[in-house]
């Protein structure tokens, strides 16, 4: 895939996050530009989660910046609330509230944050059902669907709030084999209508197809960046290699 705009929308500079004595992030540097698909993969613990968890300042940074939109996060009140609200989240578990229809989960935060009209609210939300390609699904709870189902519903959620980038972290893990395809597509779709989008996975085949860019991690830093198809080809650093040799041969 191409077209970036090269216009930076997340910049983190000099990134340092401590759980503890545990240095999970140390002095990262990275930029995602305006309409960039950047894969980012490494070893379980290398820092992938904890990298999505600090932009959308789900988890403070102990030193560095990060700045989103030419914006310092900020860190508490409502321009945190107004930058979450611009930064779409999916996780490994699809988070969905239970008690609530698929309809009532993608309008609530719509209308209790943006200040949407509940019919302007629901209009969208099934605008989004048909963009997942579970347009029969608004009127069913969470529990009647499956993984792969719950997921779309997850990502069409964090797309109702109109985000400027999506942040995806692990979202196939929890899934059965035969789901992962579906929600691959789904976000497939979204790289193709220009969407930013950060994606921690470990799903090789989708990362060759989307990425601008392979982010490779390992002991909380950033070892190599290159475009997939360098990257996959000819990885220059030792431990991305090493890496690939374990998950491509499999």
């Amino acid at each position: 895939m191409t077209a970036q705009s090269g216009e930076p929308l997340i910049v983190l500079d000099g990134v340092d996050k401590w759980f503890g004595s545990l240095h999970v992030l140390r002095d990262v540097h990275l930029t995602v530009d305006r309409g960039e698909v950047v894969v980012v993969i490494g070893p379980s613990g290398s820092g992938k989660s904890t990298l999505c968890r600090v932009i959308n300042r789900l988890e403070p940074i102990d030193s560095g910046t990060i700045r989103f939109d030419g914006r310092t996060l900020p860190a508490e009140g409502r321009p945190l609330a107004r930058l979450r609200s611009e930064v779409g989240m999916v996780f490994q578990s699809f988070n969905l509230f239970p008690h609530m229809t698929v309809l009532e989960n993608l309008t609530l935060a719509p209308v209790k944050v943006r200040g949407l009209s509940e019919t302007d609210a629901s209009r969208t939300a099934r605008a989004l059902l048909e963009r997942v390609r579970i347009p029969d699904k608004a009127e069913n709870y969470p529990a009647t669907l499956s993984g792969g189902q719950q997921q779309r519903v997850a990502i069409a959620r964090a797309l109702a709030m109109q985000p400027k980038v999506m942040l995806f972290d692990e979202p196939t893990s929890a899934l059965d084999p035969e789901m992962i395809n579906e929600v691959l597509d789904v976000m497939t779709d979204l790289a193709k209508d220009g969407m930013t989008m950060m994606v921690v996975t470990h799903e090789m085949g989708f990362a060759r197809r989307v990425a601008h860019r392979m982010v490779f991690m390992d002991a909380g830093q950033v070892v190599e960046e290159a475009p997939p198809e360098r990257f996959f080809a000819a990885a220059t650093s030792e431990r991305a290699r090493e890496f690939l040799s374990k998950i491509l041969s499999h």
